[in-house]
């Protein structure tokens, strides 16, 4: 079995092997591939019994020996045929019977009821039952058989074939179960709640048949070879290192198909975490297992869901008030009030708002205004500003806060030049005034406990909307206060020249005005 791959694209490998598939696979596709490896893990399970059975009749227990002339026809013939019809009917039968149990996964997009998806679960004990059940029929067979020849090959012959029994079903049980996990993904996505305690008891299942089996057995060939005057010490160490050699190696496979169901869960943990830290991507992982690791399976998608919930949540907040304010949210916390700063402002308002109502249906309104401000917030999001608020058919845009910019002036400038270039380039149909400003303004949250936004308040806030309302004269140039130039660096601010001086509404003194050189 091998474990998930750790490449950035989603893995083949989602029930911890790429043996098994994946989650994209069609009904018919995992059916097959299930029913293949259910045939697979069956033969192999048994022909590792048959070899054991063979070396231990053998060589690990020499005495009686089971080759003498009168044995030959229940060596060579009877034996031989019930192993061959075993394994066909324990192959065949097994899986056949199985993939009955789980008729209900050939649909299209299978949700199987209750009961089938507790099928899913049962499965491995069926056909690892039905193993038993043959192991069993053929030690009875062989025991009789050779009992009949010779009474002292009883205690040998059920040693040798209860000891495979037992490697046999316990092989059998963790190469099914490993082969029925997109079955058990199927049933756990339909049924969470169906997870299983049982982590210490598979520990504990693992540890007995791999070495608590094991180690009865050497005992009893010690008690039978001590009993039995023909063996020597020389057969004694034989039997016993022969036995110790199998139990070595069979324990070693039982410990790693058990280690196994423990790890490929843990794996796919550890992979979908490393994408989540080195990508950011919230994919979920294929819970497979009815243990404890099942719920750690479930608790990381759990918490995958949580995180792309919050992203979907922050990325739509930050749609609404600008990703700037959702940072300074995030990095400093929420309260009432603000802070001074000195910002740029810049306030773009359209011509005609209310003809351009009576003259086209409201459908086509909202669309003509979506790409006038499409224009306006790619000008001021490429020179580091926030759009702050979006009014009617007018928006209000600010450099400088929450965020700290190093030339706020210089980008409303830049950003109403090209706002006026772009439109006029457009086509849209509309036109717009461009003011732009400088101040100190309060810059923070306005409202109540429960409900509050980000807006920033000042002088120049009423100036660049007055300054909009001027610009509509000609809406090819947009206006700037002489503080608004003046703040701006040198190379920004010498392409914009004085042209006239007004006194702005509810202001006393004139305010100098300055456009773009043409």
């Amino acid at each position: 079995m091998t474990s998930e791959d750790s490449n950035p694209t989603r893995s083949a490998a989602e029930y911890g092997s790429i043996l098994l598939g994946s989650r994209s696979d069609s009904p018919v596709r995992r059916r097959i591939r299930v029913q293949l490896l259910l045939t697979l893990s069956v033969l192999t399970a048994n022909a590792v019994g048959v070899a054991v059975v063979i070396l231990l009749g053998t060589v690990g227990i020499p005495n009686p020996d089971v080759f003498a002339p009168d044995l030959h026809d229940i060596d060579f013939v009877f034996l031989p045929l019930y192993v061959v019809a075993a394994f066909i009917v324990g192959a065949a039968w097994g899986t056949a019977v199985v993939m009955r149990m789980l008729r209900w996964s050939a649909a299209i997009d299978p949700v199987p009821t209750e009961q089938d998806a507790r099928s899913a679960f049962r499965a491995p004990r069926v056909l690892t039952a039905m193993q038993a059940v043959l192991w069993i029929v053929g030690t009875a067979l062989q025991t009789t058989l050779y009992g009949m020849r010779n009474p002292d090959l009883i205690p040998k012959s059920l040693l040798v074939s209860l000891f495979s029994a037992v490697v046999v079903c316990a092989t059998s049980y963790l190469l099914i179960e490993f082969a029925m996990r997109p079955y058990a993904a199927l049933a756990l996505a339909a049924y969470p709640r169906m997870h299983r305690r049982g982590l210490t008891m598979r520990a504990m299942v693992t540890w007995f048949l791999g070495s608590g089996v094991p180690v009865a057995g050497i005992v009893l060939v010690v008690a039978f070879g001590v009993a039995d005057d023909r063996t020597t010490k020389r057969d004694l160490l034989l039997s016993v290192g022969i036995l110790g050699v199998t139990s070595f190696f069979t324990g070693l496979l039982l410990t790693y198909l058990g280690t196994d169901r423990i790890g490929a869960p843990l794996r796919s943990v550890i992979h979908g975490m490393e994408r989540v830290r080195r990508d950011g991507r919230t994919d979920t992982i294929v819970v497979y297992d009815g243990t404890e690791m099942g719920e750690l399976q479930a608790g990381f998608n759990a918490m995958v869901d949580g995180l792309t919930e919050r992203e979907r949540l922050r990325d739509l907040f930050g749609r609404h008030v600008g990703p700037d304010v959702v940072h300074a949210a995030l990095d400093r916390g929420v309260q009432l009030g603000g802070e001074t700063r000195n910002v740029g402002v810049l306030f773009v308002d359209v011509v005609g708002s209310t003809t351009l109502a009576t003259r086209l249906p409201p459908h086509e309104v909202v669309e003509t205004l979506n790409r006038f401000f499409g224009v306006v917030v790619a000008a001021v999001h490429q020179r580091g500003g926030l759009i702050n608020k979006f009014e009617g058919d007018a928006a209000l845009a600010v450099f400088g806060a929450p965020t700290p910019h190093p030339d706020p002036a210089a980008a409303a400038l830049a950003a109403a030049a090209e706002i006026a270039s772009e439109l006029a380039a457009a086509n849209l149909g509309i036109e717009a005034g461009v003011g732009v400003s400088y101040g100190e303004v309060v810059a923070g949250n306005v409202g109540a406990e429960d409900r509050y936004e980000y807006t920033v308040i000042g002088d120049p806030v009423n100036e660049s909307a007055r300054l909009s309302e001027l610009a509509k004269r000609d809406t090819r140039r947009p206006l700037a206060s002489e503080r608004a130039v003046a703040a701006a660096s040198v190379e920004d601010g010498k392409n914009w020249q004085a042209t006239d001086s007004v006194v702005l509404r509810g202001r006393e003194a004139p305010t100098l005005l300055y456009q773009p050189e043409v």
